[in-house]
């Protein structure tokens, strides 16, 4: 499994994407505003994905 790096887009649960601004052991922490329907879905700003429940989409 590849571990994401900061400044990473990632794709996770039924489609959300996100901008990963934090890496953790165990976790990334994402902000979740990249989305243009970020507003219409009602969302906190961050939250946290572990490691196995992403996949990358765009490296730096």
């Amino acid at each position: 499994m590849k571990k994401a790096n900061v400044g990473n887009i990632i794709e996770f649960r039924d489609g959300l994407r996100g901008i990963v601004e934090k890496v953790n052991e165990n976790s990334v922490i994402v902000d979740l505003t990249l989305m243009e329907n970020y507003r219409d879905l009602e969302l906190e700003e961050k939250t946290v994905v572990n490691h196995k429940n992403y996949t990358i989409l765009n490296e730096l």
